[in-house]
């Protein structure tokens, strides 16, 4: 007997310690607020300008008046007008240098020319066929306008390299009187063909819209968060051309919006027809442009829930430890989740307003409070922990940093300036100042951190097929 009755008392304080324990440990119920739910979120159309600094070398211009300027480049078939008819061919590739602003072209030809000679009394007439071979020589004055580069040009000489001349009687007859009055005729034309050779060949706008179209279309930047950059040109601006040291040079501004997305994939809505050309008389040498560095909620909840780990937060020998954190989005406020173990069990909801420590690099939530609900709950059941000096303690770990994001950004942006070649031809190179913070905004899947930068860039033409 005496034996049970021990039992009974252990048993009995058994029953009483853990009555004890059940009533020091509170099972809270708060309502979750449900997170804002939407598809593919459009969060940054903001409008940016980007200064480029364009060259164009000579040699492509050459390169490309060659490619297009070949073979038979003048034909007079008439022979009665003039007593003269004429065929000329460019016998060699034509060659460009710049003196003082302008263009001085050396065009190396073949001509055949039949001359009609003598007198047409009783018919006492007869013809001839010469073949000559010298150079012509023009000056050229460039303008580019709408991106395609004209010319006003004229013949400064033209050498043989040998006189022409037929053989009558046994004798060698300089002709290069007779070949002259058609040749000055055909200066002012040949002038013509070359300055609308130059017209056709040098339109340089199909390669810089190709080189917007590849820019354009949008970039997957980061596999995890489901984050694409895409840019849409708006207008061009375009200064004069200037002729200076074997290339043209310009100034082009480039205003585009640049867009931010998570989820699938955005259309690409480049259109080249409704790129605007704008003539201007002079641009900033700035680039400024506003990034984004994406943190998905998934994310930013594992290293906040990191910051928590080992921490208790209570006041006196009440305390808790939270095992958890999850973040996500409702009506233009974060709310954070705080899985509770300790004197109280169960999940607190927190809202506020993220921000961001420039010196820190961090994102932080300012103006973090408890969800309505919920600290009517902690207010009836676990006071203390409604306490502003337990939020505040909370509040100094729900932070996270972006270094990483902004070193990774820095890097991608980089691989853009460093002789970058959208398309053949066409090379890009450039730098940028420090990074600046602008804000925070929310959408349903990320917080994004806007940020500005400015800087130089400059694109030059050189290689073109």
């Amino acid at each position: 007997m005496k034996g049970l009755t021990i039992f009974s008392a252990f048993l009995l304080l058994l029953i009483t310690l853990s009555s004890c324990g059940a009533s020091s440990t509170k099972r809270i119920d708060a309502l979750k607020p449900e997170p804002t739910n939407e598809n593919i979120i459009l969060y940054k159309n903001k409008t940016s300008f980007v200064s480029l600094p364009v060259e164009i070398s000579l040699k492509d211009i050459q390169k490309q008046l060659n490619k297009n300027m070949d073979g038979l480049i003048y034909h007079d078939s008439i022979l009665d007008d003039d007593d003269t008819q004429m065929k000329i061919w460019k016998s060699r590739p034509i060659e460009l240098i710049e003196e003082n602003g302008t263009i001085l072209s050396e065009i190396p030809l073949k001509i055949w020319t039949k001359v009609r000679y003598g007198t047409k009394f009783l018919g006492l007439n007869d013809t001839k066929e010469i073949y000559m071979d010298g150079v012509l020589y023009l000056e050229s004055k460039p303008h580019l306008s709408n991106w395609k580069l004209t010319t006003k040009s004229k013949i400064i000489d033209l050498k043989w390299n040998e006189s022409p001349s037929i053989v009558i009687a046994g004798k060698l007859v300089p002709i290069t009187y007779l070949v002259n009055p058609t040749i000055s005729y055909f200066k002012k034309t040949i002038a013509t063909e070359i300055d609308k050779a130059i017209d056709e060949t040098c339109d340089f706008k199909p390669y810089v819209l190709d080189a917007l179209e590849t820019i354009s279309k949008p970039t997957k930047v980061n596999d995890e968060y489901e984050t694409w950059f895409k840019l849409i040109p708006v207008e061009l601006y375009t200064t004069n051309a200037k002729l200076n040291n074997k290339s043209i040079k310009m100034d082009m501004g480039l205003k585009c919006t640049l867009q931010t997305m998570v989820g699938d994939e955005p259309k690409n809505n480049f259109d080249r027809n409704k790129i605007i050309l704008k003539p201007v008389l002079s641009m900033p040498d700035k680039v400024e442009l506003s990034l984004a560095t994406v943190s998905t909620y998934a994310s930013a909840s594992k290293v906040i829930t990191k910051n928590f780990k080992g921490q208790e937060f209570g006041s006196g020998s009440k305390k808790v430890t939270v095992q958890n954190v999850e973040i996500w989005q409702k009506d233009s406020k974060l709310i954070i989740a705080l899985d509770l173990t300790g004197s109280v069990n169960g999940t607190i909801y927190l809202s506020g307003y993220p921000n961001y420590n420039a010196i820190t690099k961090e994102i932080y939530f300012d103006q973090l409070d408890y969800v309505l609900n919920t600290k009517s709950v902690l207010l009836k059941s676990a006071n203390w922990l409604a306490q502003g000096t337990v939020l505040r303690k909370i509040q100094e770990n729900c932070r996270y940093s972006i270094k990483e994001n902004l070193a990774e950004g820095e890097t991608t942006l980089a691989g853009y300036l460093n002789n970058y070649s959208p398309t053949k031809g066409v090379f890009i190179n450039g730098a940028f100042t420090s990074i600046e913070f602008e804000k925070v905004e929310l959408t349903d899947k990320a917080i994004i951190a806007f940020l500005t930068t400015s800087g130089r860039v400059s694109v030059k033409i050189d290689g073109l097929d």
